[in-house]
């Protein structure tokens, strides 16, 4: 920290204030980050990081990580997307408190989790303009905002389609403000309203179930999607996101450092 009682030349504090790093304003500022189609990328959520990845693009849970990790990953060339949960409620997160009872539904199927009911926006969005924030902060570039196609599972709320491109919307529009990209999470029956919402998409198993083809919206319009599957081996599911020009990953379901790239 700099002694308040020096005196400091002229020139270096205008050197200083031109090579200092932006803030979170001037990020804001700027151009958002636009991943190409093909981008190849590493999704770690559990573990310790691996950050020796030679990838350009690391997607990272945004709660677990630090200012300084993502400033890391940064000196080493690398985008970095930050992983928040924003369709569902996390019993193991700081700001687990703050969710009244009222918009906790049913479980989505993983431990600790439950869905949100997304109509409730007056409650959900300066929740989530919160985490929003925390990532900008932390120097994010973008994004994954996940349990984005509630209104397809059993919530405990009777969801609409309506309701969720609102909700995706909201999302989307609360990132752009904070100078962040942001990618639409699954949702693909929903992607030809929002394509144009999202600055790319992220994809579990379309291979898996035959959907890859519904993502090649995102493709036309120059944004990558990133595509991981964890049940196909690779020879099942490579040629054809290649063809396609999916960003594609053979992961674990724990999503820990393991990877396997087309």
């Amino acid at each position: 920290m700099r002694r308040p009682f020096l005196l400091v030349p002229l020139l270096v504090l205008l050197l200083a204030a031109c090579t200092a790093a932006p803030g979170p304003d001037a990020r804001a500022g700027g151009p958002r980050w636009q991943p190409r189609p093909g981008t190849d990328w590493q999704w770690q959520l559990s573990g310790r990081l691996d950050t020796s990845v030679d990838v350009p693009v690391y997607d990272i849970d945004g709660f677990d990580h630090s200012r300084d990790t993502v400033a890391r990953l940064h000196r080493d060339g690398r985008k970095v997307i930050c992983y928040l949960s924003t369709g569902a409620w996390e019993d193991f997160r700081p700001d687990a408190d703050d969710f009244p009872e009222s918009v906790i539904g049913r479980g989505n199927g993983w431990e600790g989790e439950r869905w949100l009911d997304i109509r409730r926006t007056d409650v959900l969005e300066p929740l989530m303009a919160e985490r929003l924030d925390m990532c900008r902060d932390k120097g994010f570039d973008a994004v994954e905002p996940d349990n984005m196609d509630g209104y397809r599972n059993r919530t405990g709320f009777p969801l609409t389609a309506g309701d969720q491109l609102r909700y995706n919307r909201l999302v989307a529009r609360l990132a752009h403000e904070r100078g962040l990209a942001v990618g639409l999470k699954n949702d693909l029956d929903q992607i030809p309203q929002l394509v144009g919402d999202f600055d790319f998409a992220v994809n579990e198993q379309c291979a898996q179930y035959g959907e890859c083809a519904e993502l090649t919206p995102f493709v036309e319009a120059g944004k990558a999607v990133f595509h991981a599957e964890y049940e196909l081996p690779t020879g099942r599911f490579c040629a054809e996101s290649r063809r396609l020009r999916l960003s594609s990953l053979l992961k674990k379901y724990e999503l820990g450092a393991w990877r396997r790239a087309c």
